[in-house]
């Protein structure tokens, strides 16, 4: 990997990183639905005239023509998952959400075996199980489902990555002739079509501060739109086995914003959790292990 590409690759995880950051800054105030929907609703305006202004006409065509798919994109991969995530910064740190989004490949691989029939190799199963073990021990003590307690939080966030998981194997089955560009603004825009009317419903009464606002432009502008341009782009050049190492790198970056910025504190349990979690996904993505397919 060139220099240039692993500077964009940690420019990614750390932006990424500082998504679980801006959502703790804006998600009590806005409150899940709506802090989603103006993230999408940014991400679009910005991506929008992107699409437009590389392809013209063209870009404005696929975009209606797939809206189908892209509407399921947009359902799987951007209005479920952000308000998830917004939802579970409501009562659990950014290094744990960013933590649980790591299983985000664990799921993908799981998806795409049952789904699209990828074999899996036996280490990569080793990896799942172990992957899934690091989540379990991140959770024993921590999955209080009363009033204030952390359980849905969690569920939330697996729930979230699920939603990635089941986006990924959907894209490849459905969108691997229409443009990543495209399918980028498209996932916003729709996104941002899906949670207008509840957003609207769910808009806070009192007046967001001027940090719950910081926190949903920099989500929509930098972490949605900026996020997207970079991931593309790396994945044209470097491959998209080479570009899921943001996967390891997202939640150290998750955990030094969210010490430097909001105080969280990174307990013992957090760091071997995140140890397991990342192990059994770099098996469970073929990175390290043994075994034949099967």
């Amino acid at each position: 990997m060139k220099p240039f590409d692993l500077g964009e690759l940690l420019l990614l995880a750390a932006i990424w990183g500082a998504s679980f950051l801006f959502m703790r800054l804006g998600a009590h105030e806005f409150g899940p639905v709506a802090m989603a929907a103006l993230r999408v609703s940014g991400a679009s305006l910005l991506l929008l005239p992107l699409l437009i202004g590389r392809f013209g006409v063209l870009g404005w065509q696929e975009l209606r023509r797939e809206w189908r798919v892209l509407l399921g994109i947009a359902l799987l991969n951007s209005a479920l998952p952000f308000t998830l995530f917004s939802f579970a910064a409501l009562s659990i740190t950014a290094g744990l959400s960013s933590i649980l989004n790591a299983t985000t490949p664990l799921w993908g691989a799981l998806v795409a075996w049952v789904w699209l029939g990828q074999a899996l190799s036996l280490s990569r199963v080793l990896g799942l199980s172990i992957g899934f073990g690091g989540v379990f021990f991140l959770a024993w003590g921590q999955a209080d489902f009363k009033p204030g307690g952390s359980g849905w939080a969690l569920l939330a966030c697996l729930a979230a990555t699920l939603c990635y998981g089941l986006a990924a194997s959907f894209t490849k089955r459905f969108a691997a002739h229409i443009r990543p560009l495209t399918v980028a603004t498209g996932s916003q825009v729709y996104a941002a079509l899906l949670l207008a009317a509840p957003a609207l419903q769910a808009w806070p009464v009192v007046a967001p501060s001027r940090s719950a606002w910081l926190g949903v432009v920099m989500l929509a502008l930098l972490c949605s739109g900026v996020a997207y341009i970079l991931y593309f782009r790396l994945m044209q050049r470097i491959g998209p086995s080479n570009t899921l190492a943001v996967t390891f790198l997202i939640p150290v970056f998750a955990v030094l914003w969210g010490w430097l910025f909001l105080t969280e504190a990174f307990t013992g349990q957090m760091a071997l959790g995140c140890a397991i979690v990342l192990a059994g996904t770099a098996m469970a993505l073929g990175l390290i292990g043994w075994g034949k397919t099967r």
